[in-house]
């Protein structure tokens, strides 16, 4: 939601945010239930040598907007879940984003033990017991907590897997009643939607039964069922008794509804979880897809928000959502769209070369290199963003695949600039790797001078990064990208897409509204990588550069602008949140 809450890490929490800011906008009768951790995700700092070293700082909630939900007697409300052995208390904090409130669980009370108190101390680290306590405080205590503020709600959303044992919850009622553990599942998954956000394995956590019965044990013996009974839920052939229990088909068994983040998501889900469904063909596996969307406020820059106030109808943001109010940028002039993407661009190379500076020189690096980019960043350059989760398929590595191709790039009559920034997981040693092969570039002197790491990267760096760029780079390898909301916001503030046909590009990309790269799934990566890496230095080489340069007698790049025309007219509508809520509405939440 903004800065001041770090309890995200990535795309998947930004999203979060603005599903509830966009419900707020559209006055949608919509509660969020998170948990505060304390320590949030971690911060970053990167040395010399490009190493990633992480650490984390407490919050004090008190310092937060955010306030403690009372009992009638004035003292915190609390709810109390079976988790590993004991029963762990949690007090519930409000947020109110708009007029939506967000209740936030947090285990930090001197009832419980220093283990309980952890729970809601950092997100998404930790060991794999630790991550099934936080899936249960959120998705047990969560639905409790609604219920002991009287906060009566007619459908979950389960977004990802993290809350699936909601599901428990809610059949308690039944199964004290006499009911069947199915009869019962039958009575309440018409109130439960889940939504899936990753095709990659590692995103959809599962364990082995015995550290399921480690630490829901006791929630199993309150709802009266067996823990064999359980781990069926969770297995994708149910009489395996050798496989793990997974999250991802425990929601996607107990939930009425089930969706995907893109059209192409959608379909690599279906093949994903058919086993779920033997009877089935492939096409009627019950896993559709809404297309994740942006909140458009939140990320467009000031220069461009006004001059599309000035040209867009009156009360725009409003109905953001519907194409017919972008038709009107086509009577924006060139001069004016280009000095709103000017300033943009200005704003955030004036901001590279300050951090730029103070990193590198907070790296330990060499004088003359801590103050390389102050001078070679350029407000006139063609400047190239590439800033999200650093996983391995998101593919890095691609942007430097040819050094020579690269360097000419970099150090041409017209050059590019590159702003590079992320995380990666602190336990993803391939991914920390990769961007430690990056640093070694910087022995160059064109490194040193037009590519920057920024560290930390957060949601003010994003904004930043999306509102500021010319270019937005997405390399992921084909089909593991679900969405890629970071290039929806860059095409609200006017950056072009340099993409794969994967995720929202897939659905996204029409002849002159960007560029793509092939979507094609490959077996043999190092080829598939070899072809991406020539294909993007290509498309850089013969296309990008060309168009961005080539001036009019009156200075401006008309053929780049009529670009950026296409792509506000085509993608501004149909990839913000306001059309991804009416999806919501109409296709999970209204059936």
């Amino acid at each position: 939601m903004h800065g001041s809450l770090p309890i995200y890490s990535g795309g998947l929490g930004a999203l979060a945010g603005d599903f509830l800011k966009q419900a707020s906008d559209d006055a949608l009768p919509l509660v969020g239930v998170g948990l505060l951790y304390r320590q949030g995700y971690f911060r970053q700092r990167v040395d010399a040598h490009g190493l990633q070293h992480e650490y984390w700082v407490d919050t004090d909630p008190d310092r937060l907007p955010a306030a403690l939900v009372s009992g009638a007697d004035g003292a915190p409300l609390t709810v109390a879940v079976p988790i590993g052995g004991e029963r762990v208390s949690a007090q519930i904090w409000r947020v109110n984003v708009g007029r939506v409130p967000l209740y936030l669980l947090d285990s930090d009370r001197p009832e419980n033990t220093r283990a309980a108190r952890w729970i809601t101390s950092r997100l998404y680290v930790g060991t794999a017991e630790l991550r099934l306590a936080q899936y249960l405080l959120l998705g047990v205590g969560g639905v409790r907590a609604l219920a002991a503020m009287g906060v009566e709600v007619s459908r979950l959303h389960l977004n990802e897997g993290h809350a699936a044992f909601a599901a428990l919850e809610l059949a308690r009622a039944q199964l004290a009643g006499g009911a069947s553990l199915e009869q019962a599942l039958e009575e309440v998954r018409p109130r439960l939607a889940f939504t899936t956000h990753t095709p990659v394995e590692a995103g959809n956590d599962s364990y082995p039964i015995e550290q399921v019965a480690t630490v829901a044990g006791g929630l199993a013996a309150e709802a009266g069922i067996g823990i064999d009974a359980l781990a069926q839920l969770g297995r994708s052939h149910p009489d395996e008794t050798a496989e793990l229990f997974g999250i991802t088909q425990f929601a996607l068994r107990t939930s009425s509804r089930a969706n995907a983040v893109s059209r192409r998501h959608g379909a690599v889900a279906r093949a994903m979880w058919q086993d779920l469904w033997p009877e089935l063909a492939l096409e009627r596996v019950p896993i559709g897809y809404v297309t994740n969307g942006v909140h458009v406020p939140s990320w467009l820059g000031l220069p461009m928000h006004e001059m599309l106030d000035r040209y867009l109808p009156d009360g725009w943001l409003a109905v953001a959502g519907q194409a017919a109010v972008w038709d009107a940028v086509e009577r924006i002039p060139d001069a004016e769209l280009w000095a709103a993407r000017n300033a943009q661009r200005a704003r955030l190379v004036e901001a590279v070369r300050d951090r730029s500076v103070a990193e590198r020189l907070g790296r330990g690096d060499a004088l003359d290199y801590s103050r390389a980019a102050a001078s070679g960043f350029d407000p006139g350059v063609l400047t190239v963003g590439f800033a999200r989760r650093l996983a391995t398929y998101k593919r890095l590595r691609l942007l430097v695949s040819d050094r020579d191709a690269a360097r000419d790039l970099l150090r041409g009559e017209h050059p590019i600039q590159i702003v590079l920034a992320g995380k990666a997981h602190p336990r993803d040693d391939d991914a920390k790797h990769m961007l430690e092969e990056l640093f070694e570039l910087k022995v160059l002197p064109e490194v040193g001078e037009r590519v920057v790491f920024l560290d930390d990267y957060d949601l003010a760096s994003a904004a930043l990064l999306v509102q500021g760029c010319d270019l937005w780079v997405n390399l992921p390898r084909p089909p593991l990208e679900a969405s890629g909301t970071s290039g929806m916001k860059s095409a609200i503030n006017g950056g072009l897409q340099l993409s794969v046909l994967d995720g929202w590009w897939a659905e996204a990309h029409q002849d002159g509204n960007g560029w793509a790269l092939s979507g094609d799934v490959d077996t043999d990566v190092e080829a598939q990588d070899a072809r991406d890496g020539a294909e993007l230095q290509r498309l850089l080489r013969e296309q990008v550069v060309p168009l961005f340069y080539d001036r009019g007698a009156d200075a401006l790049p008309h053929g780049w602008l009529e670009m950026t025309r296409a792509s506000l007219r085509s993608l501004a509508a149909q990839f913000s949140a306001q059309r991804m809520l009416s999806d919501y509405r109409e296709r999970i939440y209204g059936a």
